[in-house]
């Protein structure tokens, strides 16, 4: 056939078989694409930020002298409870949790 020798009729009857078949689908392809797009421009982006970053912490900062280190504290005497969305009110046992409720 003389007709399909010449390319652009034959992209002419894709373009037109896929506007008739896949026209409801369009739409969300190309919404699609878009937010793929975008996710790939915020991490070029993002890795062009990190180079920097890196190279910047690369740079030797002065580090301050270390500062005292304070005295030890007291340990803290105390009762353990059961916790109270258990349902026992009265505070009394191991604190575990496993006891068996009356």
């Amino acid at each position: 056939m003389a007709i399909f020798r010449e390319p652009w009729v034959l992209g002419i009857i894709i373009i037109v078989a896929i506007l008739l078949f896949a026209a409801p689908k369009l739409p969300g392809m190309a919404r699609s694409l878009g937010q793929s797009m975008r996710i790939i421009k915020s991490e070029v982006k993002e890795m062009k930020n990190d180079g920097k970053a890196e190279q910047a912490s690369a740079a030797p900062t002065p580090t301050p002298a270390p500062a005292a280190s304070p005295a030890p504290e007291a340990p803290v005497e105390g009762k353990i409870v059961n916790d109270p969305t258990q349902g026992n009110a009265s505070g009394e046992g191991t604190g575990t949790g496993t006891g068996a409720q009356s």
